[in-house]
């Protein structure tokens, strides 16, 4: 019952609907109580040859308005019962949802995109069941049942009572023990599913990898596995499961023999009458519900106590990064200076940064170059503060960046990653990404700035397009190009392009880079590249080798310094030579 009272919160934010749902189930309950014993008058007036048409009529009648309100009130309990707990689970979800918002990317590096919707799916569903299935059972078990028991008591034999309730301790013994069991195996059966979850997302988002290389079968043999344990896990659940039912059915046939066989011999002895025994059993029919219930209820609950411990369990994990006290909430410019003496990623045993100590002045345009894992993108990240724990300091208009709030840091910065997401829905409303009211006309001016206008123009629906989950409908450099005219609609005060045109052509390069030269000035720009041609018009580059700076200066002065720079460029020039089919002497 741990989950019953871990949602106090809930409970008493819907007090009113509970007091009214649970008010009228135990109305239901005591109406229920009449039918049995006017069949027992009944039986007896028969038996005694006393029953007259009026009086029929008259228990009759009384027949009809309990069952109409207790249709009327079960109405009533379903909706503030059932209705509360889907009201829940949409709490549930919100929080959810919003704490996924304010995780740091180190959170995602370590947890499956299908565990995470498994939590905000089933888990949540088991929690949903606990308040509205689990409080109706409860209730319902402990207002029939102590009804029920009260009136065979009182209005009958409390010792007829007492002999046909003598197996139940069994079963409140029996069914706690299933319970127990049933919680430890349920968790690790939504485990299973939240696997089953991440293989099915990530198969389906790389469909198109899978299909290239052929691995097709392999994909589906390695989903079938994870299926199959499903089901296996499923199948511990369900065994547990089924021993409810036939164990309380099984305890509750004893109670009906004792009670036929005692009820008989106090008839025989005057203790009873006929209808009393009628109306005994009866009342015991309308046990086997509670009894029933409780079954279902440590089912419920411990379902619901396993799936709301793994939800508090994400829940409880706090953002690895947070605003400070105090922290600076205004939007920063200036100058950027790093002095970073070491950083390491989590889990990383390598530092990916070392000895990076430069300036950025405001308004100029920062270079980036290196091979793959040199520790470009490190930079950008931690600029973004996404990632901390570094040895030194970055500060942004001479205040360090751990001092802003993060909300303004981030509304300074315009991005546009590697990985170019775009959200499913039309070209214009992922340019509008930042800004969904803006005006049409600044949709078009940031396309044309990224040089993707006159490709938009193309489709048959133009701005109104709708490019698929990630966009897919669109190609690599599209996509590249609407990434950056989203990131330019911002019109932040600092752009940060990583590796963001490796995917258009040198023509298209060359006119998104004089676009950004003529509209940005003023404003600072930092550009990550493998190619030289991205960033060789920078103010100042940078030469990143395994995480430290090997060379810095402009373009003409790194060519001077007949570096690692220089090797660079040699070789992207002849490769250019070789790609048009000319000579090494052309």
């Amino acid at each position: 019952m741990k989950v019953l009272l871990d949602l106090r919160w809930f409970f008493s934010e819907r007090k009113k609907q509970y007091s009214i749902g649970i008010t009228a189930l135990m109305i239901v309950a005591l109406l229920q109580l009449a039918p049995p014993k006017i069949i027992g008058f009944i039986v007896d007036a028969v038996a005694k040859d006393e029953l007259t048409a009026e009086m029929l009529t008259r228990w009759m009648i009384i027949l009809a308005v309990a069952g109409i309100l207790m249709y009327v009130l079960r109405y009533i309990w379903r909706v503030m019962i059932f209705g509360s707990s889907v009201y829940l689970a949409r709490v549930m979800r919100e929080r959810l949802f919003t704490h996924f918002t304010r995780m740091s990317p180190s959170f995602y590096q370590r947890r499956r995109v299908g565990d995470l919707m498994a939590h905000a799916t089933n888990d949540i569903n088991a929690v949903q069941q606990t308040a509205g299935s689990g409080i109706l059972t409860l209730f319902d078990s402990i207002s029939t049942g102590g009804f029920v028991i009260l009136m065979m008591a009182f209005s009958i034999s409390w010792k007829l009572t007492l002999i046909a309730l003598l197996p139940i301790p069994v079963m409140i013994i029996l069914t706690s023990y299933y319970g127990r069991l049933l919680r430890n195996r349920f968790r690790v059966a939504q485990e299973a599913f939240s696997d089953l979850n991440d293989k099915a997302q990530e198969s389906i988002s790389g469909i198109k990898v899978l299909k290239t290389f052929g691995q097709q079968e392999e994909d589906v043999e390695s989903f079938t596995k994870r299926s199959e344990q499903v089901v296996k896990e499923n199948m511990r659940v369900a065994k547990v499961d089924a021993l409810f039912d036939p164990t309380i059915a099984g305890i509750f046939a004893i109670s009906y023999v004792l009670s036929f066989y005692f009820g008989t011999r106090f008839i025989l002895s005057g203790e009873l009458s006929i209808g009393d025994l009628v109306a005994f059993t009866s009342y015991l029919g309308l046990l086997t519900w509670p009894m029933l219930a409780i079954g279902f209820l440590f089912n419920i609950v411990e379902r619901g106590n396993a799936s709301y411990s793994r939800i508090q369990d994400l829940l409880s994990i706090e953002p690895g990064i947070q605003d400070r006290p105090n922290a600076v909430s205004q939007l920063p410019h200036g100058d950027i200076v790093f002095d970073i003496d070491t950083f390491k990623f989590p889990d990383d045993k390598r530092a990916s940064l070392r000895n990076l100590h430069f300036t950025i002045k405001q308004g100029e345009t920062l270079g980036v170059i290196g091979k793959t894992g040199s520790g470009k993108t490190a930079i950008l990240k931690l600029l973004m503060r996404e990632f901390e724990g570094y040895s030194g300091t970055i500060t942004y208009g001479g205040i360090p960046i751990t001092r802003y709030k993060k909300e303004c840091l981030r509304q300074a910065i315009g991005y546009v990653p590697q990985d170019h997401f775009l959200f499913s829905t039309t070209l214009g409303e992922n340019i509008a990404f930042t800004n969904p009211k803006i005006d049409p006309e600044k949709i078009v001016a940031a396309a044309k700035s990224a040089h993707i206008h006159e490709d938009i123009l193309t489709f048959e629906e133009g701005y109104e397009t709708m490019v698929g989950e990630r966009g897919v409908s669109l190609s690599g450099g599209q996509r590249q190009r609407v990434s950056i005219a989203r990131a330019l609609l911002m019109d932040p005060e600092l752009l940060l392009l990583d590796d963001s045109l490796s995917a258009v052509d040198a023509r298209t390069e060359e006119a998104i880079l004089r676009s950004l030269k003529e509209e940005r000035t003023g404003k600072t720009t930092i550009i990550t590249s493998h190619r030289l041609s991205a960033i060789q018009h920078a103010h100042q580059i940078i030469v990143l080798d395994e995480g430290e700076v090997v060379e810095i200066g402009d373009h003409e002065s790194l060519i001077a310094q007949n570096g690692i720079y220089k090797e660079m460029y040699d070789l992207q020039q002849l490769e250019s030579i070789v790609e048009q089919g000319g000579g090494a002497d052309e």
